[in-house]
């Protein structure tokens, strides 16, 4: 199976002007990845419209696409939201870079939350919480499908992930809706936790639509009386990777693509039981300690915003946990 990389596994780089995407791709093949998955949503740092990408003019995307090239890679694009008007630009962008399939989610939001700093939410409130409204959820299907032509006319596939608020029968059922060849799933390892369902679960229901991937591995803890679902290296947690990428070997998918979210913790994000979990402490849901003394469990994810020395350890511990991640899945593949 190949192996990409996504940029979310070094977002503290990106964010803090470390790292742009040409010395990441020149990280990624360091690392004998085969891929990458460039992430275009804003965030700290980052460009507005175009996240890690940086910008989509023409000259910028032929050099990308030339370095890709070079290293015989193959690239992915993490989008959010269905806006049509985006949406074709995006599949110029991905005509341009070769890109055959875009991952999105539905987005959601509480236009009512007025905060300032980052870990409070400022650039995406749905990290912290948001309400889950599952006919607005299932409503999504209309855009989606008005996307379809887009899709076909660049030779395109639409991922959607399950981005921490969706169970797998949610993921499911607007599919159905949907019922098009060129859109599918990117089953993310980790992000059914937040939704209370077992990542296996989540994987056997999702495989056989599956597009793509974000491999990761997660510990839970609890701060404060809060339960967090917290990043960790692969291979430092306790979700069993090598079960579900053996689930989706046998559905015909062939790369496994690397989201390290390590710096990042997530709350639960809907009732116990929704997904079929009820209790934690056991399997992937296990109890572990938090991971880093002086920082709150959503600080993990803007260090900056508490001090640059928590800053510099977490760049360093991050570019290690991404030789460790990618070191764990070979060995496994």
């Amino acid at each position: 199976m190949k192996i990409g990389l996504e940029t979310e596994s070094m977002h503290l780089w990106f964010q803090n002007g470390k790292m742009d995407i040409f010395s990441y791709i020149d990280f990624a093949k360091e690392l004998d990845c085969d891929g990458v998955i460039i992430n275009i949503i804003k965030d700290f740092g980052l460009d507005e419209e175009w996240g890690c990408l940086g910008s989509n003019e023409e000259h910028h995307l032929k050099k990308i696409r030339a370095k890709l090239d070079e290293y015989n890679m193959y690239c992915e694009i993490d989008a959010k939201g269905f806006d049509k008007n985006k949406f074709e630009k995006i599949a110029k962008v991905a005509q341009i870079l070769n890109t055959k399939i875009i991952r999105s989610y539905v987005p959601l939001t509480d236009k009512s939350k007025k905060v300032k700093n980052a870990s409070d939410g400022s650039f995406d409130d749905s990290k912290i919480t948001a309400l889950f409204n599952k006919e607005e959820f299932l409503n999504s299907s209309n855009e989606i499908k008005a996307l379809i032509e887009i899709l076909e006319n660049y030779d395109l596939k639409l991922a959607i992930e399950n981005h921490e608020y969706q169970t797998s029968s949610d993921l499911l059922e607007l599919l159905a809706l949907i019922n098009h060849p060129r859109v599918g799933f990117l089953y993310d390892f980790g992000n059914s936790m937040m939704a209370y369902e077992d990542p296996i679960k989540a994987c056997k229901d999702m495989a056989k639509y599956t597009f793509s991937t974000h491999c990761k591995d997660h510990i839970i803890f609890n701060e404060d009386g809060v339960d967090y679902v917290c990043g960790v290296p692969l291979g430092e947690g306790n979700i069993d990777i090598k079960a579900c990428i053996e689930i989706l070997k046998n559905e015909g998918l062939d790369r496994i693509n690397i989201e390290q979210c390590y710096p990042y913790c997530a709350n639960f994000k809907r009732e116990k039981g929704t997904g079929g979990v009820d209790k934690l402490g056991e399997g992937a849901f296990k109890i572990e300690k938090p991971l880093f003394k002086g920082l709150k469990a959503m600080q993990y994810y803007y260090p900056q915003e508490v001090s640059n020395e928590h800053l510099e350890k977490l760049l360093r511990l991050q570019k290690e946990g991404c030789k460790k991640s990618v070191k764990y899945l070979k060995s496994i593949i």
